[in-house]
């Protein structure tokens, strides 16, 4: 019998929404907690392993049987590749598959911090009418220049959803997109500093790597626009979140969105949480109810390829 460790900790409720999808004859099993020995005892006798948030180390990767990895969902920063390499162990990763919500959670953020709508449906909850509080800071989106840093799949459904406000949409990549891809989106490439001092709104919609950690920190923050905003759905390391704070709470800078964090789940003593002007949410970028069943089929027919020798889908294949 094929064994399957689901890595996150998980309940049998969840067990068995995934279990249907198993192949016949595979089991499903998840860890105790997210220690790593926990996790090195789940992974005894698997074949394959599914990880949402759970680091995978070196030793983990040594784990004897061990297949395959499957990232549920892109983000690959929490995978030791060079010890995938070293063992002989698949990484896989759904490419593409949470590009519409996060996307979406991006464009909401943008809202929310644009017309200060937790801004004001807290002040309801403690019995204060805000109206004319949040006035001088809640403008709209229509018509105003955005930057994305990042064009991947999520930077470019999110450049086609602002093409309905009307927006002039620039990004920064590593190696630019080509011209016709370009028109087609309705993008054009600008320099790191030209799109942080050029843009009403900034989003980081990137990867986590070398190049991209702590990319947005203090100096980088004192080019934007004292008026514009900052929204990351991209992972906590690419911004320095005090310097963020600090830019906020000194008004360089009129709000902020933040839905990934530096550690996680995030602490009590963040100097994101409790400012009036930023809107936090708990890592749910990616999340979606209506995306579940086909994430699964995906990962269950990269596991069945490995099975058998052949190769999985060629955009999931990060080793």
């Amino acid at each position: 019998m094929t064994k399957i460790v689901l890595l996150d900790m998980a309940n049998e409720a969840r067990l068995d929404r995934i279990r249907p999808f198993l192949p016949e004859g595979w089991r499903l099993t998840t860890a105790h907690s997210n220690d790593e020995a926990d996790q090195l005892a789940a992974l005894q006798g698997a074949s394959f392993a599914i990880t949402g948030d759970v680091p995978v180390t070196a030793a983990m990767m040594a784990v004897p049987g061990l297949r395959a990895i499957h990232k549920w969902g892109v983000g690959y920063d929490g995978i030791d590749l060079g010890a995938a390499r070293l063992n002989g162990v698949r990484v896989l990763r759904t490419t593409g598959s949470n590009a519409v919500a996060v996307a979406e959670t991006t464009l909401a953020l943008i809202l929310a911090v644009n017309r200060n709508i937790v801004r004001g449906h807290m002040g309801i909850s403690r019995g204060e009418w805000l109206k004319s509080a949040v006035g001088p800071t809640s403008v709209t989106l229509s018509g105003r220049t955005v930057g994305i840093i990042g064009m991947g799949y999520i930077g470019k459904a999110l450049a086609r959803f602002l093409q309905g406000f009307g927006c002039k949409v620039i990004y920064n990549k590593r190696t630019p997109l080509g011209m016709a891809e370009e028109a087609e989106i309705g993008i054009s490439f600008a320099s790191l500093e030209d799109l942080l001092s050029g843009s009403d709104v900034v989003t980081l919609n990137c990867e986590l790597n070398a190049s991209t950690r702590n990319l947005i920190d203090r100096d980088r923050l004192a080019l934007m626009k004292p008026d514009a905003i900052l929204v990351n759905a991209a992972r906590g390391g690419v911004l320095v979140e005090a310097d963020l704070a600090m830019a906020i709470r000194q008004g360089r800078l009129r709000g902020a969105g933040v839905d990934v964090f530096s550690i996680e789940p995030i602490l009590p003593d963040n100097p994101l949480i409790g400012l009036d002007r930023v809107v936090i949410t708990p890592h749910l970028a990616a999340l979606a109810a209506d995306g579940f069943a086909a994430g699964l089929i995906r990962i269950m027919k990269n596991f069945q390829a490995v099975q058998r020798g052949d190769q999985p889908q060629a955009i999931d294949i990060l080793v």
